[in-house]
């Protein structure tokens, strides 16, 4: 196990909950990727990141899909492309499965 995380580490990590608005191919990315555009809220807003979730999901079913996302990350990037933010998603090997509230709820909660 690595390094124990302090609970003020933690409390550092803005996660927040928000829905893929819009999904795109990136072929410009070393593994295949899409472009996603996740909405959180009035108050955070439209945010951008790439996501290495081809092997699990197509484009159109990801739209209007909730998920969370770490938005305090410094920007990143990537290829030719900008991420703003970090889809969070369970790995195993290269498919990813993206983490997701179990019931619709508001865009921009807090996730601790």
């Amino acid at each position: 196990m690595d390094k124990e995380l302090t609970w003020q580490n933690f409390a550092k990590i803005d996660m927040r909950v928000g829905t893929i608005v819009e999904v795109n191919d990136f072929p410009e990315a070393r593994k295949p990727a899409y472009q996603l555009k996740i909405d959180f809220g009035k108050e955070i807003g439209v945010l951008k990141t790439s996501a290495q979730i081809t092997k699990r999901y197509l484009k159109e079913d990801l739209l209007g899909k909730q998920t969370i996302a770490v938005i305090n990350f410094p920007k990143k990037q990537i290829a030719n492309f900008m991420s703003e933010c970090l889809l969070l998603g369970a790995v195993n090997g290269d498919e990813v499965t993206i983490i997701q509230p179990e019931a619709k709820i508001e865009n921009g909660l807090k996730v601790s």
